[in-house]
């Protein structure tokens, strides 16, 4: 009866110790920024973790834009990102953070601080266009007063493919 006993508080412990381990805290998560993708970008996250980003590209200017999803919307970071750009512009009023980093340098946060406060679904984009001149989105940007910058360019990086999501939990 005693070994029963053990092997019970074995397992209950097992038990509270994978499900402790299971909860997130919030923490700093370095994102690369690749010619056209995000690299290191965590499936999930605890609310009140930071986003940083890397540029690695050595030609394109990328930036990491954060869209906290309206509860209830339930398409996927694929299908929203081939909606038309008005629809997709309808939840821009939504974006938590926006980091911009020039080729092959650190980013820096020009809205938000780059941290996920608000539990939920993030859409992770970079809307700059493909070839844009880094200066000129730069100084742009600069001047946009919160609205993106318009500069020369062609299809938006998540065309491409530079797009993801986050899953931020409280």
């Amino acid at each position: 009866m005693r070994r029963t006993h053990i092997g019970f508080v074995v397992a209950l412990l097992l038990l509270v110790g994978a499900c402790s381990s299971d909860q997130l805290e919030p923490a700093t998560f370095e994102v690369r920024a690749v010619d056209y993708g995000f690299e290191g970008l965590p499936e999930r996250v605890a609310a009140g973790s930071t986003l940083t980003m890397f540029n690695e590209s050595a030609v394109e200017v990328h930036e990491l834009v954060a869209i906290r999803l309206p509860e209830g919307e339930e398409r996927t970071a694929d299908e929203l990102v081939q909606l038309p750009p008005e629809e997709l512009a309808a939840f821009f009023p939504l974006v938590e953070t926006v980091i911009i980093a020039p080729p092959e340098a650190d980013g820096f946060p020009v809205e938000g601080t780059g941290t996920l406060s608000e539990p939920g679904r993030y859409l992770i984009i970079c809307a700059i266009p493909t070839g844009a001149n880094p200066d000129e989105y730069l100084a742009a940007a600069a001047e946009a007063e919160g609205g993106p910058p318009q500069v020369a360019g062609g299809p938006p990086h998540l065309a491409m493919g530079m797009y993801g999501e986050v899953l931020v939990e409280g």
